[in-house]
């Protein structure tokens, strides 16, 4: 990374926004303005990207029209401290399939409680449902919640002991329409039964099956797929709808290789349009969980943490993938978390991303991921905390040499353009029109030169950064680079 690390520098972006921008990705019912149309009946031009006011971040070259001496780069989350280790005795070596996510004042774990005597070969006590807290993020506590016994006491942190507690994956769901007995879901399940869902009120007591499923009985909602995964859902706001991701077998059954399946539904109980997830330009890899979800800063983006498999050393290791229908998605062949880094992530199954994306408090300018290690090795799994610069999964980076990065003609509403950039040497910023002609006024030369490292710069040129004049009609962006990484941009007011 050019310069000073990303995450130093101006508390440019707020967790108070962070929280605000993720409420927007799960309670806006509204999709974005179509992502390849310009606005306006009059201007109904494909090749103009409808930018509005949303920001957009260079996962994919669905921005770009041109780069030269510059090139699409994945980032690696950097490694912070041990977050919790599962060594009570309900717990153990082979805890797993972690859930994180932010509720109001505190972020909630979920996982798999499970130990594995490796010398009887034998589970030393069924699964169970464990849960854990953090007000900050970075240790999390196990209450002694009094609900259910193991070995004749109830001071644990067990939530839930079956049905099917295999791989329990809740979510907050932030539907307006949700009833308050249903304000959080999961679903979970296993090879036979498929995939049931659950409801609860406060997230601790659970119940399984829906309050509509009551009169006819409580029956799997997704039947076909290979379940022993973490197979999830949430409700995708953007598009009014939750959508599903599971595990299946290419060639059905148990045969061929470790794929993600997806659906939509509208109620959580019916579950259509289901489909096998496609890539862009990878080849085929077992994929073991997927770790997707909408990305709160820009919401109509799914980002997903897929957990490469290899058969042949029962070794795993985590990628990067984007996507911007939940269904075509771009795949990255780094392992973002490799199996040296830092320790105990090379045993089998040792190195699987759970499932969350948290912004923490005081921790402005980045997002903490989370991934396991010690699986099997023991006494207990162990979880990590892994930071990325916000919005800093992929760049376009240039090095010394310089680079420029042009997008594609886009039209936008606002008075202002922001970027995500590092930039060690002078980054300049020019406007053009659709045919490629600089905009009086908006040239390099006009442009202040960007120096540093920023989560939100308002870019100004010569006569300053109001940029009304020019909102609604077709304007391309070209990036002058030199030792820099730009991540996002944005036109607002």
């Amino acid at each position: 990374m050019p310069g000073n690390s990303p995450l130093m520098s101006h508390h440019l972006f707020s967790r108070r926004a962070w929280l605000q921008a993720a409420a927007a990705a799960t309670t806006t019912a509204a999709l974005p303005p179509p992502l390849t149309t310009a606005s306006g009946a009059a201007a109904a031009d494909s090749s103009v990207v409808a930018l509005g006011s949303r920001r957009e971040l260079f996962l994919d070259d669905f921005l770009i029209a041109s780069l030269d001496g510059a090139a699409l780069h994945a980032h690696q989350p950097q490694p912070r401290d041990v977050v919790i280790t599962c060594d009570a005795p309900w717990e153990g070596n082979t805890s797993a399939y972690y859930t994180l996510f932010t509720d109001d004042d505190r972020f909630r774990m979920y996982y798999r409680g499970w130990h594995w005597d490796v010398a009887a070969k034998k589970e030393a006590h069924p699964e169970f449902v464990c849960y854990a807290e953090s007000r900050d993020g970075l240790t999390f506590t196990k209450p002694k919640l009094g609900l259910f016994e193991f070995n004749g006491s109830k001071e644990n942190n067990i939530v839930s002991t079956g049905p099917v507690p295999h791989n329990f994956t809740p979510f907050k769901d932030t539907n307006p329409a949700c009833p308050p007995e249903a304000r959080y879901k999961a679903l979970s399940g296993n090879r036979s039964r498929g995939l049931d869902p659950f409801q609860s009120a406060d997230g601790i007591r659970w119940t399984h099956g829906l309050t509509a499923q009551a009169r006819l009985g409580v029956k799997a909602v997704i039947k076909d797929g290979a379940f022993d995964s973490q197979n999830l859902a949430f409700w995708d706001a953007a598009r009014g709808e939750y959508r599903a991701y599971w595990r299946y077998f290419t060639d059905g059954g148990y045969k061929g290789v470790r794929a993600i399946r997806t659906a939509t539904s509208k109620d959580f109980l019916v579950w259509e349009n289901q489909a096998d997830l496609r890539y862009m330009d990878s080849p085929a890899e077992h994929l073991y969980t997927n770790a997707i979800l909408p990305y709160a800063r820009a919401p109509h983006l799914f980002i997903g943490f897929p957990t490469r498999f290899q058969p042949k050393h029962q070794q795993v290791e985590p990628v990067f993938m984007s996507s911007r229908d939940g269904m075509l998605f771009k795949r990255w062949p780094e392992p973002l978390i490799p199996i040296t880094a830092p320790k105990d992530r090379d045993g089998n199954r040792s190195n699987y991303m759970t499932w969350g994306l948290l912004q923490l408090p005081g921790q402005d300018r980045e997002l903490s991921v989370y991934a396991t290690e010690a699986y099997y090795a023991g006494p207990g799994s162990r979880v990590r905390r892994f930071v990325f610069r916000t919005d800093g999964f992929v760049s376009v980076r240039a090095g010394a040499a310089g680079g420029t990065l042009l997008t594609k003609p886009l039209t936008f509403t606002g008075t202002k353009l922001s970027v995500n950039l590092a930039s060690k040497g002078a980054t300049r910023v020019a406007l053009q029109d659709a045919a490629g002609k600089a905009l009086p006024g908006f040239a390099l030369a006009d442009c202040a030169p960007i120096t540093g490292d920023f989560i939100e710069h308002t870019v100004s040129w010569k006569s300053g950064a109001d940029l009304r004049k020019l909102a609604g009609q077709p304007v391309r962006v070209k990036f002058e680079l030199r030792e820099a990484d730009v991540f996002a941009l944005r036109f607002s007011a």
